[in-house]
This record gives structure tokens, C-alpha cells and sequence, in this order.
């Protein structure tokens, strides 16, 4: 069990960083996050 543990360590410390240095996003790119629609709540009659 200790040896499935520090396998799982192992891998874990070595994806990090695996894609790169961390860049910044780009400046003309809008962040956030934009939710749209209706809801409707009760009992309705047609």
C-alpha cells in the first residue's frame, strides 16, 4: 500500500508543469462568465 501511495505521488509531482510554464491569457480576450435564459416556477394552466 505505501508503494501504491508513493507511486500516486510520484506521478502527481511529475504532471505538474507538464504543459509549460503558466502563460498569461491574452489581453483582447473578455474573462467571466455570461449566463442567459428564463426560468419559470408554480403551476400553469394552458
Amino acid at each position: 500500500m505505501k508503494r501504491l501511495g508513493l507511486i500516486l505521488v510520484m506521478v502527481t509531482l511529475a504532471a505538474c508543469g507538464a504543459d509549460g510554464e503558466p502563460e498569461r491569457p491574452g489581453t483582447g480576450e473578455k474573462a467571466g462568465v455570461t449566463v442567459t435564459g428564463t426560468a419559470k416556477v408554480g403551476i400553469g394552466s394552458r
